[in-house]
């Protein structure tokens, strides 16, 4: 199965899945929402970034490019591996099952994985053969990881922008120092990554066997407070003291006066040329293992990007730099070899970046929500108008739920009612299937719903509200998701669109 197929599947990310725990894992939930796509002839299961959350909590703000999140980590997995007692797992039963609280999370999930990693020493299992191929194979990235993590205890969980001088050296005495003397703790961010990741690979071999297609997620900037910028300084634009010299974002637009600063180190792309793109090359590797399909987020940064000085109040002080273009697209194409790239293309797009989209050849994303503002039926956004090559969507994991969008937006019943063709009564449960049935219908290849539409759930589902703090990355799916009609839905949406 390849994208040039009519096929269509499901955006739902890890952590909103069921299960006691307070947070979605690798596990029997995660399995059975496999068989709820196969059941229902889904052939996709589209997920965000699994890398471990800093600040926000948001997983395109990660402490590395390549760990997992240990939260994903199935306890009931450890308690069959003999790590855990069934009675350790009482103090994380109690945990909500609505959403996910990362704050009672944190204060409660390490208590009980650190038990299983006692346990797995104990059963000297850190010299097994599966354990210690996997550090050593996955050295490339983990060994900065481990010791990142280490660092970041021992300093308080501050960001290693604060730590003493001689520690901001991934390659100081003073850092071998530290981890020689905390081997251990060292071991047991080794042993949460080696759960997770053999965990991550039964699910995903799961999936694959049963026909479904895993896309996963690449952001395209690392975190500041990441072991990517304090293990690899030389792929940054960083100062002497390891400070940035430009930060990325977007500029001011429509939607903000000051633009959005993001926060995120530049890369230093004329040395990462030289290099052939190493760091590139390693997290392209790295996801061929993880997913079928990867989505590249804000594509047009490898076009042209907003570089901002860093200490900059916000996003207004930025100016337009121009990317590595085609050279990290061949990069990016030798290294995932039949792996599918997908474009996020979303936003303003200039001929640069046009050219570079074209010249990659990646089928790019389209957002049924962004169709109508305008008032233009030629709207690029509009399903009637989609191009063969492309993902649509009714909205992704940035957008308000197609209920909370058509509740908000009725003075755009009556253009959609017009320009999609319903007939009849307009209100807002025919303006929902008819947006839907558009899609499904529309000469994109690829259609992809999310879960909180297939449920019909309004805002108070939405995963994530740009430039908000609060609420964000917090949804649960209910367990009962596979009793309220939602597969008949995407049965329906798959058999109307020919997407069988």
């Amino acid at each position: 199965m390849s994208m040039t197929e009519r096929k269509s599947g499901v955006l739902l990310p890890v952590f909103s899945l069921p299960s006691p725990y307070g947070i979605g894992t690798f596990g029997a939930e995660a399995r059975r929402f496999v068989d709820f796509l196969v059941a229902n002839k889904q052939r996709y299961w589209q997920i965000l970034p699994l890398n471990p959350t800093g600040y926000g909590d948001s997983p395109y703000q990660s402490f590395s490019a390549f760990a997992y999140n240990p939260y994903f980590i199935d306890l009931d997995d450890l308690v069959a591996q003999g790590l855990l007692d069934d009675s350790d797992l009482d103090s994380v039963r109690s945990l909500p099952q609505d959403h996910v609280d990362y704050g009672w999370i944190y204060s409660t999930r390490y208590t009980v994985l650190r038990k299983a990693f006692h346990n797995f020493m104990t059963k000297g299992l850190n010299y097994a053969d599966a354990f210690t191929s996997f550090c050593r194979e996955q050295a490339f990235w983990l060994d900065a990881y481990a010791r990142f993590m280490v660092l970041k205890d021992l300093n308080g969980g501050r960001s290693w922008q604060e730590w003493p001088a001689e520690l901001k050296d991934c390659n100081s005495d003073a850092v071998k120092s530290q981890i020689l003397s905390h081997h251990d703790q060292l071991a047991y961010y080794q042993f949460m990554q080696f759960e997770a990741f053999t965990q991550y690979a039964a699910l995903k071999r799961y999936a694959n066997e049963r026909g479904i297609k895993l896309i996963g997620d690449a952001p395209i900037y690392m975190a500041l407070d990441s072991a990517d910028v304090w293990g690899h300084p030389e792929s940054f634009l960083l100062n002497t003291d390891k400070t940035p010299v430009l930060v990325a974002g977007v500029p001011p637009d429509y939607f903000s006066a000051t633009g959005q600063l993001w926060g995120n180190p530049i890369y230093n792309y004329p040395d990462m040329e030289k290099d052939g793109f190493t760091f590139w090359r390693n997290r392209i590797r790295c996801a061929k293992s993880q997913c079928d399909i990867l989505r590249i987020d804000h594509f047009r940064g490898l076009a042209d990007y907003w570089a901002i000085p860093y200490g900059s109040p916000d996003a207004t002080t930025g100016t337009w730099v121009i990317g590595p273009g085609e050279k990290l697209v061949d990069a990016i194409n030798d290294e995932a070899g039949d792996m599918q790239i997908i474009a996020e293309d979303l936003g303003e797009m200039d001929d640069t970046v046009l050219r570079l989209k074209a010249y990659s050849n990646w089928p790019g994303m389209k957002i049924v929500q962004f169709a109508f503002d305008d008032h233009d039926p030629a709207n690029r956004d509009n399903p009637h108008n989609y191009e063969t090559n492309c993902i649509g969507y009714l909205g992704t994991h940035d957008n308000q739920t197609t209920m909370g969008f058509i509740d908000t937006h009725t003075n755009l019943w009556p253009f959609i009612a017009e320009n999609l063709g319903l007939e009849g009564e307009v209100d807002r449960e025919s303006i929902f299937n008819v947006l839907a049935e558009s899609l499904a219908k529309s000469n994109a290849n690829t259609v992809i719903y999310t879960m909180q539409d297939a449920l019909r759930l309004g805002d108070e589902a939405r995963l994530n509200a740009p430039s908000t703090l609060g609420t964000n990355w917090q949804f649960r799916l209910p367990v009962d998701y596979d009793k309220r009609g939602t597969g008949e839905w995407l049965a329906h949406l798959t058999a109307i669109g020919g997407r069988e």
